[in-house]
């Protein structure tokens, strides 16, 4: 008799949830009756509050059961071998709308395959896109990222095809190709689901870029807080290593690309790309000033394609089916998909990747289910903890860059934190200011200084200190820090801030200080 074939995640955040201990109950479990399973330690498929989720592969294909502790297992087994109903049964997973209503592209094998595997990656279609690469010039990989509209999805949303042919271009011995994984802001998480759950899908894009740009060296630099994404990056790379997808003569080529980790050390400020640049370099990590940028002068003073991990691993889908299919979601300058991950005060925290268009009241109610209290959703920051608070007047913007820009907000990467009605939002204020001057690299005033500054500010407005005149301070430094700062850490400190005021002028004594 074959093997029933279960699925248990090795994700984070399964891991946190349990899930080791379900898997090996669901060992013991089946070796106690004599049961012949296959036990495959998948990626996690995103949806978190049924975490861990166990899948039993069917006939009709793979059926859910969860949260699935291990105290629920002896109880569960036949029903969940047989694929049967059961109060923790959701049906088939493809059908849970929370899945079923995604446009997975770049996660379209998350949760699907067993991570370290490069025949489960090779059979959803991994590698076709270096394939194609390999038998394109340099400059037809450039346009075809060009013309499929990928932008940045680190947050500046920068074409990612410009960046490319700038470093294409440049004269240079030797290139490089950065990418960068330190995923700090709040709320986020994709990139972490990439680099433990499809590692071979941002090796396959790094490569691609590699081979687009002349670059030889790449290396990703992940968050230290990260160690399950360190772990299986370096033995996925081992692997594509030993089996010719990268290193010398890829697949037969005469192109080579070498891959290694770099592991951060904990500084927020070190996902702006260039005091990354300086970590990585062995220094202490400080925002360099620009010009030169670094396409024409990054690391190690070379030409260095910088990219974030969303953005490389879209990378493979686009030249695996080509730019107009890519081009084909989105809406306006914001083409493709973007992984929006649900966060904070929410019944179904999560991984949604949609098209770009679809409206945050959308995210936050039909896929997050509204919030966990049961209390209205009173403000919701998108983009991390540098981004703006959104008011639920504005929850039918659409999720487009420009939309965005245009109520002063960003997408960024995604993340996407909800709060109900009892938020302080002259604390999360407070907050934000209070972040920007622990995580400052010092180089500059006016988020050295500025930071420091704006906490006594808002401080004394919470004591209601001459409310009036520090309301009108606070506007006063946001816009020093605003125009004045060397990056977009003290740059976007006032992000927050100013929609926080803005928006709710009552949680300051302000009612007449809002513009």
């Amino acid at each position: 008799m074959s093997a029933i074939k279960l699925y248990v995640p090795r994700d984070s955040a399964a891991l946190a949830l349990g899930a080791d201990d379900t898997a090996a109950t669901l060992a013991a479990e089946a070796a106690r009756r004599g049961i012949n399973i296959e036990l495959v330690r998948n990626g996690s498929r995103g949806l978190f509050w049924l975490e861990p989720l166990v899948e039993v592969q069917t006939a009709q294909g793979r059926v859910a059961y969860g949260p699935v502790e291990a105290d629920d297992v002896a109880a569960l087994f036949d029903t969940l071998l047989a694929g049967g109903e059961h109060p923790l049964c959701h049906g088939l997973t493809d059908d849970i709308p929370y899945l079923k209503n995604q446009e997975r592209l770049t996660f379209a094998r998350v949760g699907i395959t067993d991570p370290l595997s490069l025949a489960d990656y090779q059979a959803h279609e991994g590698f076709a896109g270096l394939r194609k690469a390999l038998a394109l010039s340099s400059s037809d990989i450039v346009q075809t990222v060009l013309d499929s509209g990928l932008r940045g999805r680190g947050g500046a949303a920068f074409p990612a095809g410009i960046k490319w042919r700038t470093v294409a271009q440049a004269q240079a011995a030797q290139k490089y190709v950065v990418c960068n994984a330190d995923e700090g802001d709040s709320g986020t998480f994709s990139d972490r689901m990439v680099l433990e759950d499809d590692p071979y899908m941002l090796i396959e894009g790094m490569t691609i870029a590699g081979l687009a740009v002349g670059a030889s060296e790449g290396y990703i630099y992940i968050r230290s807080e990260y160690p399950h994404a360190v772990a299986v990056m370096n033995e996925a790379i081992a692997r594509a290593t030993a089996a010719g997808f990268l290193g010398d003569n890829i697949l037969g080529s005469d192109k080579t690309f070498r891959l290694q980790v770099r592991k951060a050390a904990g500084a927020y400020v070190c996902g702006e790309e260039t005091a990354m640049l300086e970590s990585i370099e062995g220094k202490r990590g400080v925002v360099r000033a620009k010009p030169p940028l670094p396409a024409l002068a990054g690391l190690f003073g070379q030409p260095t394609v910088i990219n974030n991990v969303i953005t490389l691993a879209t990378v493979p889908v686009i030249l695996a089916r080509g730019a107009a299919f890519y081009a084909g979601y989105g809406m306006g300058r914001s083409r493709g998909t973007l992984p929006f991950q649900l966060a904070g005060n929410l019944q179904h925290g999560g991984l949604v990747e949609k098209a770009f268009g679809l409206t945050l009241r959308e995210l936050l109610h039909d896929f997050g289910g509204g919030s966990a209290s049961g209390r209205p959703i009173r403000a919701v920051q998108v983009g991390g903890p540098l981004g703006a608070y959104l008011p639920e007047s504005q929850f039918d913007t659409p999720l487009d860059y420009e939309a965005f820009a245009a109520l002063g907000a960003v997408v960024g990467h995604g993340g996407v934190v909800a709060f109900d009605d009892r938020v302080d939002m002259a604390e999360q204020a407070r907050y934000a200011m209070e972040f920007c001057a622990i995580e400052s690299c010092g180089k500059c005033t006016p988020c050295r200084i500025g930071s420091t500054r704006g906490v006594e500010v808002i401080q004394r407005i919470q004591r209601h200190e001459n409310r009036p005149q520090q309301i009108e301070l606070l506007r006063d430094l946001c816009d020093t820090m605003l125009h004045g700062s060397l990056c977009a850490m003290g740059g976007m400190t006032p992000y927050p801030v100013l929609s926080a005021l803005n928006h709710f002028p009552e949680d300051f004594g302000a009612h007449d200080a809002a513009e």
